[in-house]
Order: structure tokens, then C-alpha cells, then sequence
């Protein structure tokens, strides 16, 4: 007990002590540090001063913005600033201005080689109506060039006994046919003179006058259509031979030839230009075939009715209609049209009228009873769209191209809808893969 104050006191100098040390060090580090003067440099060698800015002209210097300079926005993007309909207006213009290049291009090349395309479109018309009967001979035991070349002969044989009847008929009427134009044109003018016109025979006198003076001063223009129409000869059968080898090479490899046309088509397209094939052919099969029976029922019922009215040429009027059923609408009428004139000339007024009669009965039961059960709703097309087709195929490639103008709209509209289709269908969206 007697130690305890002594090592208090010691434990208190110790702090004292230490407490002193810590007082100079603090002291030691607030004082400031002195530095050594540098030495004098050489008169010789004097320091180069420092290169002082130079001050910024007037036409540089930029002023700072004032604190009260309000903020102005960014300008937006060109693209953000069209709206939204211009914008889709300019994005189909210029397609739609692509595709009607396009169209010009392939149209002056069809209209180029117009006579080798409209050859082998008949062929493919031929085609459809006869390769039937090639998979129904196929189908019994009959190999397929045997088939092919039994249903090309006999096909185009039935055709060229058609024409030659035709012909036939015509040349053997054709006395008879002027003796009754010539009475029924006296007829017609006894007519006039008696009808409440008030024609007098001097006027008609003066229209046949004017009508022989128009013959005479155009001669040459005639003999020049006379040598136009031998190359029209020449054209048709030269149309005819590219025909008859299409229709034989198509009945005979059309498959051939269809599997090579989808080589063609890329990769990504391809699949569902091969659904839409099948679909077009039998489109176009349906369309020949059922315009086929619908035309030999109007030529049937209307020869009836001209050989029962004993107007002259039934049976080759009958095969005219038979044959301009193939153009839709405007056949009809320019058949029928020849009918009733026929009768009206050769025979009289109430003939005329009967014929008429007997016309607009069978083209009725065309338009509601036969062409909508016949050729069904897969080869509907609108009648405004088959007479604006009929129309434009006339006007591009004459009687040719009124002929397939609506078989055509038909095998689009088919694979357009198809096509339509098989892009809904789940699986179909798939991006194609690198090349």
C-alpha cells in the first residue's frame, strides 16, 4: 500500500512528458519551410519569358449567353416532322411507280413477241381442255405417250372438222345468201319510202351513189388490205403450227416443265408458288371446260330456234356462236347481234324479232342457271371485272386477247386468294435463313 502513490505520481510525470513532446510537433509543422534561393543564371544564356496569349480579334470572340436567355429546343428529325399519311402515300407511290415500269417493260415485250404468246396461251387453253382425257387414259393402262398423242390427234381433228364444216356451209350457202340480201335490202327500201321518215328515193339513191364512189376511190386502200390480209394468213397459221406444239408438249411433259418454272422462283417464294400452281391449273381447267359446255348449249338451243324460224346458215350460225361464247359478254351479244341480222335481212322483221327473242331467252339461262352451276364459284368473276378485262385484252391484243383476258383474271384472282391464305396459315412467317 505504501507504493501505490509513488507509481501514481510517476503514470502522471509520463503523461506530462509526453503531452510536452506532442506540443513541439505541432509547433514544428506550423512554422513555414524555407526555401534555398536559386542560383543566378549566366548573362550568356537568358530565360526565355513565357509566350503570353494573344488576344481574340473581334470576329471571334463569342460572347457568353445572358442569364436570362430563354432555352430553345432541339429541331426535331426531317422524317418525325412528315406526317404520317404523306409519309405511307410516298412509300406506295414509289412501289406502285416500280411495279408500273415493270408492267410497261413486260407489256412492250409481250407486245414484241405478241404472236409466239398468244400461240402458246391457246395452247395452254387447249391444254386444259384436253389433258383430262390424257390422265383418264393414264389412269386405264395407256402409257403416256400413247395417251398424249391419241388425245392430241383426235382433239385437234374434232377442231379442223368444225372449221372445215363451217367453211362448208358458208360457201354452200352463199348463193342463196346474196339472192336473199339482195331482196331483203329491195325490202328494206320499200320500207323507207313508205315508213313515217319521209325518205325519198332520190336520198337513197344518193347513199348507194356515195356508197360505190367510196369502193371506187378507195381501191388501192382495198387491194393493200387484200395483201394485209394474206400476212394475216400467214400469221395464223404460223400461230397455229407454235400452238399445236405447245398443246403436244404440255400434255406430254407439263409436269416436267412446271417443276423447271419453280427452279426459277427463289427459295424463300418457292413453297408457295408450288401451292398455288395446282390451284391456278385447276382454275383454268374449270373455266375451259365449263365455258366449253355452256357455249355447245347456247349454239344448240339458238340453232334450234333459227333452223325452226328457217333463217338461212343455221348450222354455221350456230358454230359462230358456238365459237364466240369463248369471249364472255361481248361474244354473246356480237353472235346473237349476227343472228338477228341475218334473219332481219334474209327473211322480215317479225323473224327478226323472234330470233331476238329466242337470243336474250338462252343468254338468260346462261347467266343464272348455267354458268353458276356449271362453272361454280371457284372461276366467279365479276361482271364489271370481265368486261374491263374483255375490253383491255381488246384493246392490247385484239379478238386474241379478249379471249384469255378472262381466264386470266380468273387464274389471278384463284391464286391471289390462295396466296392470301397460305400467309395466314401459323408457320408461314418464317424469316429464310442466310444464303
Amino acid at each position: 500500500m505504501s507504493r501505490l502513490p509513488q507509481w501514481v505520481g510517476g503514470l502522471g510525470a509520463g503523461l506530462t512528458r509526453l503531452a510536452e513532446k506532442l506540443d513541439e510537433r505541432k509547433a514544428a509543422v506550423a512554422e513555414p519551410v524555407s526555401v534555398p534561393a536559386p542560383a543566378p543564371v549566366p548573362a550568356t544564356a537568358p530565360e526565355p519569358a513565357a509566350a503570353e496569349p494573344e488576344p481574340e480579334s473581334a470576329a471571334d470572340y463569342v460572347p457568353p449567353p445572358p442569364s436570362y436567355a430563354p432555352a430553345v429546343p432541339s429541331r426535331p428529325d426531317p422524317v418525325a416532322a412528315v406526317p404520317w399519311g404523306v409519309r405511307v402515300a410516298a412509300e406506295a407511290g414509289w412501289r406502285l411507280l416500280v411495279l408500273a415500269g415493270t408492267l410497261w417493260v413486260l407489256m412492250q415485250v409481250i407486245s414484241a413477241v405478241q404472236l409466239v404468246v398468244l400461240a402458246f396461251v391457246v395452247g395452254l387453253l387447249i391444254t386444259a381442255l384436253l389433258q383430262p382425257t390424257v390422265a383418264w387414259l393414264k389412269r386405264h393402262g395407256v402409257p403416256r405417250g400413247l395417251a398424249t398423242a391419241l388425245t392430241f390427234i383426235s382433239g385437234f381433228i374434232v377442231m379442223g372438222l368444225v372449221g372445215w364444216f363451217v367453211v362448208w356451209q358458208v360457201t354452200d350457202h352463199l348463193d342463196d345468201l346474196t339472192t336473199q340480201v339482195q331482196h331483203g335490202i329491195k325490202e328494206l327500201k320499200r320500207w323507207l319510202l313508205n315508213s313515217p321518215f319521209h325518205v325519198t328515193q332520190s336520198q337513197i339513191n344518193n347513199i348507194a351513189d356515195n356508197l360505190s364512189q367510196a369502193i371506187g376511190t378507195n381501191t388501192k386502200d382495198i387491194t393493200s388490205a387484200g395483201i394485209e390480209g394474206v400476212q394475216v394468213v400467214i400469221e395464223v397459221l404460223t400461230g397455229i403450227l407454235l400452238a399445236m406444239f405447245s398443246t403436244l408438249f404440255l400434255l406430254y411433259d407439263g409436269r416436267r416443265i412446271w417443276e423447271w418454272l419453280l427452279k426459277l422462283v427463289p427459295s424463300a417464294a418457292r413453297e408457295g408458288v408450288a401451292g398455288a400452281g395446282p390451284r391456278a391449273w385447276a382454275t383454268l381447267t374449270a373455266y375451259v371446260r365449263g365455258t366449253v359446255i355452256v357455249a355447245l348449249i347456247d349454239a344448240i338451243f339458238i340453232g334450234m330456234g333459227l333452223f325452226f324460224l328457217d333463217v338461212p346458215m343455221a348450222v354455221p350460225l350456230a358454230v359462230f356462236i358456238f365459237l364466240f361464247a369463248f369471249i364472255p359478254l361481248v361474244g354473246a351479244v356480237a353472235s346473237g347481234a349476227l343472228a338477228v341480222i341475218v334473219a332481219l335481212v334474209t327473211k322480215d322483221v317479225f323473224t327478226a324479232a323472234m330470233v331476238l327473242a329466242v337470243v336474250l331467252a338462252v343468254m338468260q339461262i346462261e347467266s343464272h342457271v348455267l354458268q353458276p352451276f356449271i362453272l361454280g364459284r371457284a372461276v366467279r368473276v365479276h361482271p364489271l371485272a370481265v368486261i374491263l378485262s374483255v375490253a383491255a385484252g381488246s384493246m392490247i391484243a385484239g379478238i386474241g386477247g379478249a379471249v384469255v383476258a378472262v381466264p386470266l383474271v380468273a387464274v389471278i384472282n384463284s391464286v391471289v386468294g390462295y396466296l392470301r391464305e397460305y400467309a395466314k396459315a401459323p408457320g408461314t412467317d418464317r424469316v429464310p435463313g442466310p444464303r
